[in-house]
């Protein structure tokens, strides 16, 4: 573990990606698997701009944009058995896929959700076998919207029509979805109402599917599965909270919450003007160790480690960005990491790495009139009444 954690902290800048012609918050970001072993990836990056942009994953070159959606987008996932496919969702209530080798500008599968649906949250199982959405609260209701994504190259264009929904679990805006690593059938959902559901989706009905409801007590920002065979499950709260449960507990006396922190902020002591905010965890499976990535407004990454006596910080990325970090993509393969933010950039880590780029690019602090849908930080440090 200790050599994982020098290996996180050594992580240097190897390469910068060309900023688009329309400067954007860079807010998700996935990596393709690569097809065969040695052969190139993709990275794609969903921007502020209501645009998706696609970059090779060594030179972080830029390759090609699909613009003109219909609304902001939520997310950007890759398919697992397809190294070309990539899926995105968006507010007016469709999930399309495109194929990032086609020069054609229309996705290869568009599917539809009901009329009133605007989708923030979406994941696509281990298997390529399920497409699932989250919307914004409507009325009372906030929906899990599930379609079948097999075969998805299949019918170019035409769109496909969901499997069903769930209706009951959530109360308010569903902000994070995210199925298990490994078993296709296991997924996690994320709330404004606090609630962090997990589900078994071979289940015939949705209260048969509703495994076990965790509170975070907070508006749930990000999730995620951890550990061994990736029993546990955690979130990040939009007050930079932190909750961490063992659900291989579930059916024992033994309480799953394993940690929960009300403020990272005040529980992590980190030089270079403190810790501001959280942006999500990586679950480094070499070492068995769960790691959070948060930063500060002007842009340093900082490392930290779970454990369930505690946050401690490992080590802080200095030099790339000026201002906050929205997005960030692990790879176990080459232990690298990826981080996009709202100073337009998109920067490769890789231990000890020496930048090949002659000249760094000018920052670019992009002023602010996209607040449609993007998170909005609180960087004051108050401290909690007693």
């Amino acid at each position: 573990v200790e050599k994982v954690e020098e290996q996180l902290a050594g992580l240097r800048i190897a390469r910068r990606g060309a900023p688009g012609e329309e400067p954007a918050y860079l807010l998700d970001m996935d990596v393709s698997r690569a097809a065969q072993p040695g052969s190139g990836r993709f990275v794609a990056v969903s921007c502020s701009s209501e645009s998706l942009r696609v970059y090779d994953g060594d030179s972080l070159r830029f390759l090609r944009e699909y613009c003109g959606q219909p609304g902001m987008l939520s997310g950007v996932r890759f398919a697992r058995a397809c190294d070309s496919l990539v899926f995105s969702a968006c507010s007016r209530g469709t999930v399309r896929c495109w194929d990032v080798r086609s020069a054609a500008r229309e996705p290869v599968r568009v599917f539809s959700g009901y009329p009133s649906n605007a989708f923030i949250s979406f994941d696509v199982s281990c298997g390529d076998l399920v497409v699932c959405a989250g919307t914004e609260k409507v009325e009372k209701d906030a929906f899990l919207v599930f379609w079948d994504a097999r075969g998805v190259t299949d019918c170019a264009g035409a769109a496909k029509e969901p499997l069903g929904v769930y209706s009951e679990s959530h109360s308010d805006d569903i902000t994070k979805i995210c199925f298990h690593p490994v078993e296709p059938n296991l997924m996690v959902s994320g709330s404004t109402d606090g609630l962090v559901n997990v589900f078994d989706i071979n289940k015939d009905n949705e209260d048969d599917a509703l495994i076990a409801t965790c509170n975070s007590d907070s508006s749930v920002s990000s999730l995620g599965w951890s550990g061994e065979g990736y029993k546990q499950v955690y979130c990040t709260t939009h007050d930079e909270g932190f909750c961490w449960w063992d659900m291989a507990q579930l059916d024992t006396e033994e309480p799953i919450t394993l940690l929960h922190v009300l403020d990272v902020r005040e529980s992590v002591c980190a030089e270079d003007h403190g810790l501001h905010y959280l942006v999500g965890g990586l679950y480094h499976e070499k070492a068995g160790k769960l790691f959070l990535i948060g930063g500060t407004s002007t842009g340093n990454i900082h490392l930290i480690s779970c454990g369930t006596d505690g946050l401690s910080l490992v080590g802080t990325l200095h030099g790339g960005h000026s201002a906050t970090v929205r997005s960030f993509c692990w790879s176990p393969t080459d232990e690298s990491l990826l981080t996009g933010g709202e100073d337009a950039q998109l920067l490769l880590w890789k231990p000890g790495a020496v930048e090949r780029s002659l000249t760094k690019k000018a920052s670019l602090k992009i002023s602010s009139s996209l607040q449609k849908r993007v998170r909005v930080h609180n960087t004051s440090l108050k401290s909690r009444k007693k």
